[in-house]
This record gives structure tokens, C-alpha cells and sequence, in this order.
């Protein structure tokens, strides 16, 4: 049984997840997880990619020859092995088999540069990448072969995952599209790796072993490694299972979020591994190839950002696609606005529900119910065995005082081991609240009596003006209430005399005629006076991140300290 202390009685009575709070979760390696559902489900398919099927069994061999393959380049227990890719077939192979050759995993995302993917490959140590011979891809795995040390790389091709007839079609008229494989002793084709019988020496990683490095900026722009365990991914796929009221149907989900991302890495990878499920892979996030893939496949789930179901739902396809099969639809990354929330769920008839995790918890922490009471504007309430806490901002060795917000803090299996090689982190990452660690998360927060989360803001998103604390979502949710008002960002640029004042970023619905006064003069009047922006600034775009999440920091790196863009 975990050992995590039971949430707050107050909330626990009017728990709305399956099941008790409390849940049982025996130490389990991915490898173990993933090995023990193919010898199960043998012929069942596990992946479909652009239409092409891929068996639980037929995706095990190829587990297992790359985990033969890569012993046989040499690698040992604990080395690192990053993966460079998208979401194709030879993510799911390298990742459980690297794994079950006793690996850490390290993620990195196609979009990268070379200097943050030659940072990243050293900081971690990594020794093998995975990677495609796509344009996009190749020819920065290259250059950080030649600028690190980075040993080998091991490099895919798309054309060859494909159904037959997609394949010729790739070939003939995607070359361009397709960088060629270098001569160098360093470059190994991945059908190469994965030419042997799969006997592979038996590793037998254990569930406190890392099993992924996953990096994570946070707030501070210096990227971190944050170390997440066999015990501590197999625990939130289980606890993600666990929420789900109905998960002994036929489990078929959508993976359009990029599994390079903790999100998805739970959510649609690891959870659906450990049900025996099926995943429609895409490469990519295309809003009509997603909505093709879900008339095509007839998924029951499909975790997204915001931002895809917005793009799904203008998309002129939307009313051709049938959406008869879709359940549930998680978003995270991002708040959810009630609107949007509305109009996808009018339009497709699935619940879309919003939940709330950070990488340094392998993904999940919160979310609202499947089923039951769904309390639009919250994170819902904590997965089974995960407690959540609201400490005091400026003293967080204390609770935070009655009725007020908190920082939120995290307790529960699925809660990373630490840094990677970052001890100093760590100490202002934990917490010790009656013998538990807390991971802390830097969100200001809310809990109500029915235990439903609200988050407030970031601590460091925080605008100081003239002393006065100024949440930037807070009046980021007045300029939603403006049906003009597509996307909003709202940011502290510096102010001689009050030291900062709030600035409004906003981009409008296609239809919206409104003017960037009119708006300001319409917000304004609904804010307190040290909330009020000094400007409202309409953009055709503003900066995301990779899965599609509007990004503050990449905002204010692009304003820069004077603040004078626009």
C-alpha cells in the first residue's frame, strides 16, 4: 500500500474518481509492464500508424531486438539512450527497449536545436540516439554526433513503418523531405540494430532505477533533468487507469500529443500499454489527418492542449467526422476556457474534462472525473494515492493561512526522485510536511470543500506593482469573458515608477472588429487598480510550446526588459 498519508477528511467522503482514494501499487518496471500485457495479449493490435497494424506480439520481438541490438553496441546497465523522434513505431521499440536492456531513457524533442539538443545530450551522458534520416531531424543529430560525445547514432526511416502503398508514395514523393544516412562507422541504420534473433542479456532493472530523464525548463529557463523511476511511471499509468470508470472496454486512444512529452508518456503510451489498449499513432498533431484518424479508428479517448481541440474545432472537416466513439477527452498543459470546453463538447457529444500535472510527477497529479461532478475552471481532484497541499507563498515550511490561495505541493508514487546531477535543486524542490515529501510545484492554488482544485497562478508569474501582487491569469480570465478575445497572454513589462505593470497580448476570433483601446477600455473598468494593463497589444500569433500550450516565457524573451515590442 502507498505510503502517502490520506488526503483531508473534509473532501475524502466526496471523492468522484472509481474506487477509494487509497490504491494499491506494487513495485513494476516498465519492461516487466510492458512485457507481461504482450505475452498476454499476443495477436491484439497495440499500434496503428497512418493504417499500418502493429500486434502486441510483433511489437515485442521488435522490443526485444533492440534491446539485443543495442547490447551488442556495447551498452551497459544505467547507460543513457536518447530518443530523437516523433511519434513513430520506433519510439515504442527504442523506449521498452532500452529499457528492458537495463537503459535510462532520455527524451528529447524533434524541435530542438543543435545546441539545445548538444546540451542536453551531454548534460545527460547519453551515448546512443535514436533518431529518422527526415530532414528535420538528421541533420542536427549529426551535427551534435560531431560537437559531443555522443557515441553512435542509430537512425530510422518512416517509409519503412508505413502500410505498403503509403510507403512507395513516401518514397516517390516525399524525398525531399529525406536526408541520406552519412558513411561513418558511428551511423547505424535502425533495420540493422534490430537484425538479430532478440536474445538479449536479461538486465532485470529495478523499480527505483531511472527509467526516463526528462528534461523540464520550469520557470527558470535552465533546463533540469528530472529523474522519473520505473515505479514512478508504472504507478501513474496505473493511477490513470484506475480513474477510469469503464476502462475494461475496448481501450483505443488517440496519440497525437507527442510521446516525447510527459503527458502523452503516461497518458497514451504507458496507460494504455499497462490496459492492454491500442494507440492510433500520428506523427504529428494535423488537425485533418487527426479528425480523418478518428472517423478511420473510432478511438474512445484522446488527451490534447487547448489549442488542438480549438484547432479541431474550426477545421471545415469537423462536421464530416464521426465522433459516435469518443468518451472522454483529457486536456492539460494549459487552462481550459469554459467556452471552448462547451463548443467541443456540443460538437463531438465527448466529455472533455481538464486535469493538471508537471514533469517532476511523470505526468498526472489531478484531473476532473470521467464521469460525475466536473467543475469547469478547476484540475479536478488528486488521482488515487496522490495528496496535494497548499503551503504558505512566502514561508512554505507553513500552511498557508484559512481561505486563502497556496502554493500547491505534491505527495504520491508517481512524484519524481530528484535532478539529475542536480542535489542543489533538490532542496528547493522538496519538502518534508509530516514525515512525507512534497514535491513543490510553483502553482498558487486553491482547494474547495469537495476537494476540486483551482489554479491561481504561478508564483514566478507573479507581477509586483508598487507592492501589490498581480496574477496574470486572473486577468487573462476577464479578457476570455470578451467573445472577441481568441488567445490572451499577460505579462509585467517595467514600470519606473511602480516597478512593473500588467500588459495584455491577445490574439481575436476571425470574425472579432474590435480595436486594441476599445479592448483595453472595456478590461480595464473589471480590474482592481493595480491590475489594470497599461496596454492591450492584438497579435496574428502568439509564441506555444511544442504541444501547443501558449507560452509565457518565450513571450517575455521576445519583448525582452524593455518591454517595447509588440
Amino acid at each position: 500500500m502507498t505510503s502517502v498519508a490520506p488526503p483531508h477528511p473534509a473532501w475524502i467522503s466526496a471523492y468522484q474518481h472509481p474506487g477509494q482514494w487509497e490504491l494499491d501499487l506494487p513495485p513494476l518496471t516498465l519492461p516487466d509492464m510492458f512485457v507481461a500485457m504482450a505475452k498476454e495479449r499476443g495477436d491484439a493490435p497495440m499500434l496503428d500508424f497512418l493504417g499500418r497494424k502493429y500486434s502486441y506480439s510483433e511489437t515485442l520481438s521488435g522490443v526485444r531486438r533492440v534491446a539485443k541490438g543495442l547490447q551488442d553496441m556495447g551498452l551497459k546497465r544505467g547507460d543513457r539512450v536518447g530518443l530523437f523522434l516523433p511519434n513513430v513505431p520506433h519510439y515504442v521499440a527504442a523506449y521498452y527497449g532500452a529499457m528492458l536492456a537495463g537503459a535510462t531513457v532520455v527524451n528529447f524533442s524533434p524541435l530542438y536545436t543543435v545546441d539545445e539538443l548538444r546540451h542536453q545530450v551531454e548534460d545527460s551522458g547519453t551515448r546512443f540516439l535514436f533518431t529518422l534520416s527526415a530532414r528535420a531531424l538528421l541533420p542536427n543529430a549529426l551535427a551534435v554526433l560531431e560537437r559531443s560525445s555522443l557515441e553512435a547514432l542509430i537512425v530510422g526511416s518512416v517509409a519503412g513503418a508505413l502500410p505498403r502503398a503509403k510507403s512507395v508514395l513516401y518514397r516517390l514523393f516525399k524525398r525531399g523531405e529525406v536526408s541520406e544516412r552519412p558513411d561513418d562507422p558511428r551511423i547505424s541504420a535502425f533495420s540493422k540494430l534490430i537484425a538479430n534473433d532478440g536474445r538479449f542479456a536479461a538486465a532485470d532493472p529495478s523499480a527505483d532505477d531511472v527509467a526516463l530523464i526528462q528534461y523540464t525548463g520550469g520557470t527558470t529557463g535552465v533546463p533540469k533533468g528530472a529523474m522519473l523511476t520505473h515505479q514512478n511511471l508504472s504507478a501513474n499509468a496505473r493511477q490513470v487507469n484506475a480513474i477510469d470508470p469503464r476502462i475494461d472496454e475496448v481501450d483505443r486512444i488517440m496519440g497525437v500529443l507527442p510521446f516525447f512529452h510527459v503527458f502523452a508518456n503516461t497518458c497514451v503510451l504507458n496507460r494504455t500499454v499497462a490496459n492492454g489498449g491500442e494507440i492510433v499513432m500520428l506523427p504529428r498533431f494535423d488537425a485533418a489527418q487527426c479528425l480523418a484518424a478518428i472517423t478511420r479508428t473510432q478511438p474512445r479517448s484522446m488527451p490534447g492542449v487547448p489549442t488542438m481541440y480549438q484547432a479541431l474545432l474550426d477545421h471545415p472537416a469537423l462536421a464530416k467526422t464521426d465522433f459516435s466513439s469518443l468518451r472522454v477527452c483529457i486536456s492539460g498543459g494549459a487552462p481550459m476556457p469554459a467556452e471552448l470546453q462547451r463548443k467541443f463538447e456540443a460538437a463531438t457529444g465527448a466529455r472533455l474534462v481538464e486535469g493538471y500535472g508537471l514533469t517532476e510527477s511523470s505526468g498526472v497529479v489531478s484531473t476532473n472525473p470521467y464521469e460525475g461532478l466536473n467543475k469547469p475552471g478547476t484540475i479536478g481532484q488528486p488521482l488515487p494515492a496522490t495528496n496535494v497541499r497548499l503551503v504558505d507563498k512566502e514561508h512554505p515550511g507553513q500552511p498557508a493561512p484559512e481561505g486563502e490561495p497556496g502554493e500547491m505541493v505534491v505527495s504520491g508514487p508517481q512524484v519524481m526522485k530528484g535532478y539529475w546531477q542536480r542535489p542543489d535543486a533538490d532542496g528547493e524542490t522538496f519538502i518534508t510536511i509530516d514525515g512525507e515529501r512534497y514535491l513543490r510545484t510553483g502553482d498558487v492554488g486553491e482547494i474547495d470543500v469537495d476537494g476540486y482544485i483551482s489554479v491561481v497562478d504561478r508564483l514566478k508569474d507573479m507581477i509586483a506593482v508598487g507592492g501589490f501582487k498581480v496574477f496574470p491569469s486572473q486577468v487573462e480570465d476577464i479578457l476570455y469573458t470578451n467573445t472577441a478575445v481568441r488567445e490572451a497572454l499577460v505579462i509585467g513589462v517595467p514600470d519606473a515608477y511602480l516597478g512593473e505593470r500588467p500588459r495584455a497580448y491577445v490574439t481575436l476570433e476571425p470574425d472579432a472588429d474590435i480595436a486594441a483601446g476599445q479592448l483595453m477600455a472595456w478590461l480595464n473598468p473589471q480590474l482592481g487598480k493595480h491590475e489594470r494593463v497599461e496596454s492591450v497589444v492584438i497579435r496574428d500569433t502568439l509564441p506555444k510550446t511544442m504541444i501547443g500550450k501558449l507560452d509565457r516565457k518565450a513571450l517575455r524573451a521576445e519583448i525582452g526588459d524593455a518591454g517595447t515590442a509588440a
